[in-house]
């Protein structure tokens, strides 16, 4: 990088979007000096975080997941707000870059000077979520963006990683059948706040009213995804902008019963913990496998596990005993 990261810092601050983009890049760089620069440039921001609400939005593909948020962003830049969308992509197998590319799915928005998307690829992360989307939506938050939606790769085992980093999680689903929950996992549904049935319109609104009802009955059953808070279900439809301004109350609904119980800061503060024990365990693993001593025994070792002359365990043990003694 070229642009120290003081200056980066002031431009990022003064709502430079092009400067944000770069912040962003930097943050996701794994080269070791980029790195330390992404550090400074985030302390110099850190100050300046915390005044947005965090939305994370997932659903099943197809869902309609960035006509929605396409919706929604105009909405609440029409009402005043600057909006940041993170839209992580998956990752390309050959070159590791982002495949759908969401500036093209969100075209209307991404013209917005109030608007600001940006395409991560996922690089093989579990859950849809890109390592440094935490640092992203700080750095959107400096350069004065005060909502800030994450959208995801789907529904995938660890779609935790969204609500770990987010205030409040969306979910959206398809009016069709509502076939027992949609194949979704509970699990997923246990960690909704909100329950969007989207695509509510023209001959399929009667269909999403139904699957709305569905959905808030199964929820009565399920515990709470956020103490404090029920649950809600609602529909819309993107297209139409139908039901966007109910969505937009509810959220604010949401952030005042969570104040009011001084349980919005301290969700961000169980979620800055996790932050540092999750990129203790990436160092830890990093730094594991760039050990001189233990790529020498890799190979031979994996060649154990396949031929079945040594079992996983024992090699791991292996391994770490490799280390230690490096260490």
């Amino acid at each position: 990088m070229n642009v120290p990261e003081t200056s980066l810092a002031d431009q990022v601050r003064a709502g430079d979007r092009r400067a944000l983009a770069q912040a962003i890049t930097l943050f996701e760089s794994t080269r070791d000096d980029h790195r330390r620069e992404a550090e400074s440039l985030l302390e110099a921001l850190l100050p300046h975080t915390g005044n947005s609400i965090r939305l994370g939005i997932s659903g099943v593909p197809g869902v309609g997941k960035s006509t929605f948020i396409e919706a929604f962003g105009q909405y609440l830049i029409a009402a005043g707000h600057r909006v940041a969308v993170l839209a992580v992509d998956p990752s390309s197998q050959i070159s590791g870059g982002s495949i759908l590319g969401d500036k093209t799915r969100m075209e209307r928005l991404a013209q917005s000077p109030q608007a600001f998307i940006r395409p991560t690829p996922t690089a093989g992360t579990q859950g849809g979520v890109a390592r440094r989307t935490r640092e992203a939506i700080l750095a959107c938050e400096a350069a004065g963006f005060d909502v800030v939606l994450v959208e995801t790769v789907g529904v995938g085992q660890s779609e935790t990683a969204v609500a770990d980093m987010v205030d409040m999680f969306l979910l959206l689903l398809l009016p069709g059948s509502g076939d027992e929950l949609q194949g979704l996992k509970r699990g997923i549904v246990e960690m909704a706040d909100l329950v969007i049935v989207n695509k509510a319109d023209q001959d399929m609104v009667d269909a999403a009213s139904r699957v709305a009802a569905e959905y808030a009955n199964a929820l009565h059953l399920l515990r709470p995804a956020t103490p404090y808070w029920t649950s809600r279900v609602v529909i819309c439809s993107s297209l139409q902008g139908a039901g966007i301004d109910d969505i937009w109350k509810i959220v604010g609904d949401y952030r005042t019963a969570m104040a009011n119980e001084g349980a919005f800061e301290d969700r961000r503060s169980r979620q800055a913990r996790s932050w540092m024990w999750r990129e203790v365990d990436e160092s830890l693993l990093a730094s594991f496998r760039a050990n001189a001593a233990v790529k020498t025994r890799i190979t031979e070792l994996e060649a154990q596990v396949e031929a079945g002359k040594l079992t996983p365990t024992a090699a791991a043990q292996a391994l770490l005993t490799v280390f230690r003694q490096d260490g």
